[in-house]
């Protein structure tokens, strides 16, 4: 008996699904329709009962909208539409009505519906290209089921190109949000490669940052950054590091110098008169500056010279001499 009242619903409804058909059941929609009067006949047709569930539900693109929920989302979803529909069920059991009356019910309820689904919290949408990412899957009414985000846990390889001795730094950071209890991997491999059994552990952590304060050579390499979280790998990201040496850095400005004494004439080319020669002026503030540094150091030096010259005539000072004179303008004095 299901059966044949699923294949007739079916039937008589849109083949596509909807937050209606995924949320309510069969034999519910039939309780709902039973009594449905069509006016200009007067007539009872359920057929014509699910023919305006399809039109109100079923192609409505702001109902399929407001069902795009984020993950853990549907079972609120399910309550909301079950709240609207399902009053209207006991309402209607047995009974019939117009379908006017059924026009009106049934849009207000979609209308309730997608101002309350409408509230509930979405997606974060997927990022590509890689990674797992489960926070970004959204609720399809159309499947009623989620929809993955599906990317491949392999990122792709970004290069990098330093010269020997400089420092370097290499970022484990995605556009998608992780679980608080992630945990990250470096991994290193000597040779320009993606396979896993060609790499080597390095760290084990939740540092996101591998860094190298003085490439070598020997750093040459692909470095991958594995994140997991619950043994549950979410992301591979992937460097391919190339350390230039010195040396090459070398051989290559005397091949620039070769190729330019090899232009006609074999000069050198000259420079783009378009650029003007500038005499550098220094700014006000520096000037200022200076001078006033240079006013300092002349009367420390006046200071320093003086300082000396009273020193030299306390050294020089005779207490006899001084009292000779002394007797000498007394008796001037005296006579």
């Amino acid at each position: 008996m299901f059966v044949l009242k699923l294949v007739f619903f079916s039937s008589a409804i849109s083949t596509a699904l909807s937050c209606y058909q995924c949320f309510i059941d069969v034999d519910d929609s039939l309780r709902l329709c039973w009594g449905h009067i069509l006016t200009k006949y007067n007539t009872r047709n359920v057929d014509s009962c699910f023919k305006t569930l399809d039109r109100i539900f079923n192609n409505e693109p702001k109902i399929i909208e407001a069902g795009k929920v984020g993950r853990g989302f549907d079972l609120m979803l399910r309550n909301i539409l079950l709240a609207e529909i399902m009053p209207i069920v006991e309402e209607f059991d047995q009974e019939t009505n117009e379908d006017t009356v059924y026009e009106f019910r049934l849009q207000a309820a979609a209308n309730n519906f997608i101002a309350e689904a409408s509230k509930l919290p979405r997606a974060s949408g997927c990022f590509p290209p890689c990674g797992f990412q489960e926070q970004g899957a959204v609720y399809n009414c159309m499947t009623c089921q989620y929809d993955s985000c599906e990317f491949p846990l392999d990122c792709p390889v970004k290069e990098i190109k330093i010269e020997e001795n400089n420092r370097t730094e290499m970022w484990c950071k995605v556009p998608f949000l992780l679980p608080t209890d992630a945990e990250i991997v470096w991994r290193y491999s000597v040779k320009n490669t993606v396979l896993m059994d060609h790499f080597k552990e390095v760290t084990v952590g939740v540092d996101p940052v591998y860094f190298i304060p003085s490439a070598r050579l020997e750093h040459s390499g692909t470095y991958q950054c594995e994140i997991f979280s619950q043994e549950h790998s979410l992301v591979r990201i992937y460097y391919y590091l190339t350390v230039v040496p010195l040396t090459q850095l070398s051989h290559a400005e005397l091949q620039d110098v070769f190729d330019n004494a090899l232009l006609p004439g074999g000069q050198f080319p000259h420079r783009s008169p378009t650029v003007p020669f500038t005499l550098w002026l220094p700014s006000l503030e520096l000037l200022t500056t200076c001078l006033t540094a240079v006013l300092l150091l002349v009367f420390l030096s006046l200071g320093v010279l003086f300082w000396l010259s009273c020193v030299r005539k306390t050294s020089n000072y005779d207490p006899e001499q001084d009292k000779e004179y002394t007797e000498r303008e007394v008796y001037l004095i005296h006579y």
